[in-house]
């Protein structure tokens, strides 16, 4: 199967199987996390991919754990977007919105002084990126976030809904749910982070319970076919070693079957030392979920089409690759050389680093 085939996607024409996965990088408009034509611009040079999964972005104010990062809740920000998806589709492209709620990954300065929320009150031993008044970031460790109250969590699943809405007024081909990497639905999804004894801890069955319900409420605004999840079965960090989240992901993964969700796509871990994802885990979880399968995490050209020809992928997503590499489709697929990404200015600042790397050339 070529990576540089096309792909039909709910409806989508994708002109290629070459995902751009979504990458925080904290240049919205402030006050108000609103996006802008700088962003606009981003997301348009590197519209060759066959689908852009658009920056994780926060469903309302209490979603936010970082300083910069857009949000889909208030007027402003759907303008915002809009000027971003005008700018793809402008060039033939196709971009979803990443849904967005943190969770424990947080901080009380985003939250006027209250709590960061999560299923249960156990601290995630873990930092966020926070700018201070002059712009400058820094790590800041996360506190212990209190326990969601039970009456509390369908007002969140309402913010999911409303938040997909927005997205579809602003123009987005469809969204992706966040439910990976140790944010609010993930935290739900593991014993690890989630000790309640209400419908929402204990059984699989119940720390599946509010990934089912924010993917029926998106669902029913967007069209479960429009609608994305994506999972982190084997990351660790921030407390996510659960014992049990691959049985618990599966079971999951059947609830989103059931309701007919679009794509499934796994974050898996890209640092040096990670483990390979076993292939066992890749062939069950084929035989529960049969909708499109998208894949991230330190892939190149050649893994990307091992994934694919084995028909454990259907699409392969690309993230730092894209940062220095607005035109990567086209450099993979001529096997050119790929650019570096100046790390010092991945978070916050203007365009230096962001919009001004060049397309390829050789001279």
């Amino acid at each position: 199967m070529n990576l540089f085939s096309p792909y039909s996607l709910s409806g989508n024409s994708l002109s290629n199987r070459i995902v751009m996965a979504p990458m925080t990088r904290a240049r919205s408009s402030q006050p108000g996390n609103i996006p802008n034509s700088l962003m606009a611009r981003y997301y348009a040079q590197r519209a060759s991919a066959g689908l852009i999964i658009a920056e994780a972005t926060q469903i309302s104010p209490q979603g936010q754990g970082y300083s910069f990062t857009p949000g889909i809740h208030s007027a402003e920000q759907v303008n915002g977007w809009r000027k971003v998806t005008d700018a793809v589709h402008a060039e033939a492209g196709v971009i979803y919105l990443q849904l967005w709620h943190v969770g424990r990954m947080s901080h009380p300065d985003f939250h006027q002084g209250a709590l960061p929320v999560a299923p249960s009150a156990i601290n995630p031993d873990a930092s966020i990126w926070m700018a201070d008044e002059n712009g400058v970031g820094r790590m800041v460790p996360c506190p212990t976030p209190r326990a969601l109250e039970t009456e509390e969590i369908q007002g969140v699943v309402e913010d999911y809904r409303q938040a997909a809405r927005n997205a579809m007024e602003a123009g987005f081909d469809g969204v992706e749910i966040h439910a990976a990497n140790g944010y609010l639905i993930d935290e739900f999804l593991r014993t690890t982070s989630n000790t309640r004894s209400d419908a929402y801890g204990g059984s699989r069955d119940n720390r599946s319970r509010f990934l089912v319900e924010v993917a029926e409420a998106v669902a029913s605004e967007v069209g479960a076919e429009r609608t994305g999840v994506r999972l982190a079965p084997f990351i660790t960090a921030r407390g996510m070693n659960c014992p049990d989240i691959i049985p618990t992901i599966l079971h999951a993964a059947t609830q989103l079957q059931r309701l007919g969700i679009g794509y499934i796509h796994l974050a898996e871990a890209d640092w040096d030392d990670a483990p390979e994802i076993p292939s066992d885990f890749r062939l069950a979880l084929r035989q529960v979920y049969q909708g499109t399968l998208i894949v991230a995490g330190r892939y190149d050209k050649e893994r990307a089409c091992q994934m694919l020809d084995a028909g454990l992928s259907d699409l392969v997503a690309f993230g730092r690759p894209f940062i220095a590499n607005p035109d990567l489709p086209m450099r993979l697929n001529h096997s050119l050389p790929l650019a570096s990404f100046q790390g010092d200015s991945l978070f916050g600042g203007n365009a230096e680093g962001y919009t001004t790397y060049p397309v390829y050339s050789a001279i």
